[in-house]
């Protein structure tokens, strides 16, 4: 019997007490340099690696943010933020760097002016006092497709979030 190789992050080998179906974010924070950090959604599994990184992983249908900036002597170099559902084994889903298998992908942004517009309408759903994390996948494509397009996309409002909850319901 040939025994199974034990899987594998940034080419260590994982602690024993990782459950195989999370999916795995490393986060990394050097400040001023590379800061890499959840914005929302609740991780199932977090390990503190050194000083500077970290990593955390979320169970299937979890959605979070994950938000990445790096700098240079020069300036900015990424600025970033994806919003993601994290997948069941054998689902499909789309890679992105630091996060291990991958997840479905409901916003990707980058550049600081729309990263900061993303930040705001996730304060401004916090005010409401919902959840991110709660919030209906299809306003984040929403979200993604008009920043992505130039527009000022709608704000996320409790009828909404009623509505997706009801239906969110009916599909379970």
């Amino acid at each position: 019997m040939i025994a199974r190789p034990s899987p594998k992050w940034m080419g260590h080998p994982l602690p024993d007490d990782v459950n195989s179906d999370l999916t795995l974010v490393q986060l990394t924070w050097q400040e001023r340099k590379i800061e890499h950090w959840i914005r929302f959604g609740g991780p199932a599994y977090e390990r503190s690696l050194n000083r500077a990184s970290r990593i955390v992983g979320f169970a299937p249908g979890t959605v979070f943010a994950f938000v990445r900036w790096a700098a240079n002597g020069y300036g900015t170099v990424v600025s970033r933020i994806d919003i993601l559902r994290a997948v069941a084994i054998g689902a499909p889903y789309q890679t992105l760097p630091f996060v291990r298998p991958g997840g479905e992908l409901l916003l990707k942004i980058h550049g600081w002016p729309k990263v900061e517009r993303v930040l705001q309408m996730i304060d401004g759903i916090e005010a409401l006092a919902i959840d991110p994390g709660d919030v209906s996948p299809d306003y984040w494509r929403h979200l993604h497709n008009r920043l992505t397009a130039g527009e000022d996309a709608h704000p996320y409002n409790w009828s909404q979030h009623r509505a997706w909850l009801k239906r969110r319901n009916i599909l379970q």
